[in-house]
């Protein structure tokens, strides 16, 4: 007779009266707790399964013929206001330069051109450079710029 629970003597349901009238026995599991644990494990293992995944320690295996033997080759095209053209710093005429780009393309053809142009330089200037860096074999092109003073 626990919890106010009546039994009315016994009968083929074990003492428990079922009928009319009768109660049933509580039986239900209170589930919100759990639920509450398994949200919380959930944000859990959200929040750090990224942090597991970039953590990955490694033993590679070390060898000479991975690393890098030379450091990437470029030369420097510039061209000033006056149109003055100017490689790796020094001056030259176009003729010069095509010999010399060719002489770079000869020696690696992954050089690449790294163009300055003054702001005032005609953009049909620029393009003749470039025309004259591909014909030389020289197909890999960047263009150098200053960042803005701030």
């Amino acid at each position: 007779m626990a919890f106010g629970r009546t039994s009315l003597g016994s009968s083929a349901t074990g003492g428990r009266a079922i009928g009319a009238g009768g109660q049933r026995p509580l039986s239900d599991i209170n589930v919100t707790p759990l639920v509450d644990v398994m949200l919380v494990l959930l944000v859990i293992f959200i929040i750090t399964a990224p942090l597991m995944a970039s953590s990955i320690k490694l033993d590679l295996p070390r060898t000479d013929a991975g690393q890098p033997t030379d450091t990437p080759k470029f030369v420097s095209l510039s061209v000033d206001a006056a149109g003055g053209l100017f490689l790796n710093d020094q001056p030259v005429t176009p003729e010069e330069l095509a010999a010399r780009l060719q002489k770079a393309a000869a020696d690696s053809r992954d050089t690449e051109v790294q163009l300055r142009a003054d702001q005032t330089v005609p953009y049909g200037r620029v393009v003749e450079l470039m025309g004259i860096a591909n014909k030389a074999g020289l197909s890999r092109i960047g263009f150098v710029t200053q960042a803005p003073a701030k």
